[in-house]
């Protein structure tokens, strides 16, 4: 089987508008008019820089659901990752994601700077931003053994805030 990526995530949430507003207001995904008709309760969006048909699903369960517990209390999806381009990027969303109250952690994995976020109904994800293959050296190859404090900054003056990520790792060179 050649799995090669992700194409969508399907999510079950309290309060559909809520949810839709928060990944169109603060992650930028864009509405997609699929939805079938005579389905109430559902919504697709596709992420700002996608040519996927769609990469959320959004089903309401009702607001009486309660938030996540996945890794507290119960089994289930810990987060999803989604790849930023640029550090620049990465820094204006880690603005958006405060701003918001939905910043919840940042890490610097070496090879990797991430975000980490909640929705309004606790579903975590990661925003990541990826060190490109030909920038990779051995210091950040053994930094993936730890989790670091990301600084955006110092990681901008290293790598540059408009160096496209993933390149030759998740992105053709």
């Amino acid at each position: 089987m050649g799995i090669h990526r992700l194409n969508h995530a399907v999510l079950y949430v309290g309060d559909l508008e809520r949810s839709v507003a928060f990944y169109r207001d603060v992650l930028g995904f864009r509405p997609v008019a699929m939805t079938p008709d005579g389905f109430a309760g559902a919504a697709f969006l596709q992420a700002p820089d996608s040519t996927n048909d769609h990469d959320l699903g959004l089903f309401e369960i009702g607001a009486a659901a309660g938030r996540s517990q996945a890794g507290r209390a119960t089994v289930g999806l810990y987060h999803l990752a989604w790849e930023l381009d640029t550090l620049d990027e990465l820094a204006r969303t880690a603005e958006r994601l405060a701003a918001a109250g939905a910043l919840v952690g940042t890490s610097d994995h070496g090879t990797t700077k991430s975000l980490y976020g909640q929705d309004p109904d606790g579903l975590e994800f990661e925003i990541v931003w990826i060190v490109p293959a030909d920038l990779l050296d051995d210091a950040a190859l053994a930094a993936r053994k730890r989790i670091g404090r990301l600084d955006i900054d110092r990681e901008r003056q290293r790598y540059g805030g408009q160096t496209r990520g993933g390149v030759g790792i998740s992105v053709p060179a």
